[in-house]
């Protein structure tokens, strides 16, 4: 491959949102990737001169790094687009609905893609009401963040009412979903392909901040241990909760099995982690591919259409 042919590359990372810390761990993997395939890239931590930078440098082609706020939410992707440059994984409309937990259901129950059912949390939210339509626990979470950040599980009505609070201080809109009590699957998609399947274990009350990015106790199963059809079936909904929300390029989507092996779809990752911890980078080095390998792959898909 003519790593040249891509030009001059900015690798967006950092940024604002409350996954900064992340953020910077992954473009910075990132960033040394390309560089060690001579493709020409710099790192770019993004603020309010970031746009005027990539103008007036004419870089070609952006690859974000960015999580959360500015970087997933289809914010950064309507400015690219204004400028005329080509960027990583979805465009405007796929990274919106994608980031919006709250429509992402919306579109799925329409389509007839399970997720679990959820009530929408407000100041005067009925507790008790929900509690008799969800059951407890359930889990808490922001609609618009990601990272498991202001997620929490409440197994009492207390707790439901201190979890809102917490999730409030992220987003002004939250959710209450039915607590799905069974394996934690993902699925990584990269281009056309869908990646292996990884089942998530963690002695944790659940998959949050901390067993995504400090802890080395998280088990990462690849292979998953699910007979092979039931894996097909599961990368095929994969591919259809990705679409149904007009995703592409790359991205995971993470599912709950329950005890009978129902799958229901949690939410779409339009830019997921590419850090020691990550996910997308264990299930493209089970099918074969590196992690150099898989970022130019990921590069490549600034060039799709959306």
């Amino acid at each position: 491959m003519n790593r040249r042919k891509f030009g001059n590359v900015a690798v967006l990372m950092g940024g604002p949102s409350a996954e900064r810390e992340v953020s910077l761990k992954t473009g910075k993997a990132v960033l040394s990737a390309l560089q060690c395939q001579n493709v020409m890239a710099r790192g770019m931590d993004a603020d309010k001169s970031t746009l005027r930078i990539l103008e007036d440098e004419k870089f070609e082609r952006v690859f974000i790094a960015l999580h959360g706020r500015w970087g997933e939410d289809g914010v950064i992707q309507g400015a690219l687009e204004m400028l005329e440059i080509r960027y990583t994984g979805s465009g405007v409309l796929g990274s919106a609905l994608a980031m919006d937990k709250l429509r992402s259901k919306f579109l799925w129950s329409a389509t007839g893609i399970p997720t679990p059912e959820y009530a929408v949390l407000a100041s005067g939210t009925d507790l008790d009401e929900v509690i008799g339509k969800l059951g407890l626990p359930v889990f808490v979470k922001p609609v618009r963040e990601g990272s498991s950040l202001g997620i929490s599980k409440a197994k009492t009505l207390a707790e439901l009412k201190a979890a809102w609070e917490m999730a409030a201080k992220y987003d002004d809109q939250v959710i209450a979903e039915r607590f799905i009590d069974g394996a934690e699957i993902t699925c990584g998609i990269l281009g056309d392909q869908t990646l292996p399947l990884i089942r998530i274990e963690t002695d944790r009350e659940f998959y949050d901040y901390e067993a995504k990015y400090i802890l080395d106790t998280t088990r990462y199963l690849c292979p998953c241990g699910l007979p092979s059809s039931q894996e097909l079936e599961l990368q095929s909904l994969a591919w259809r909760a990705f679409a149904a929300l007009g995703c592409s390029g790359w991205g995971r989507v993470d599912f709950m099995l329950d005890k009978s092996g129902r799958p229901y779809a949690l939410e779409v990752n339009t830019v997921p982690g590419l850090t020691d911890h990550s996910l997308v980078p264990k299930a493209a080095k089970h099918a074969g591919m590196n992690f150099d390998e898989l970022v130019l792959r990921i590069l490549e898909t600034a060039d799709v259409p959306r």
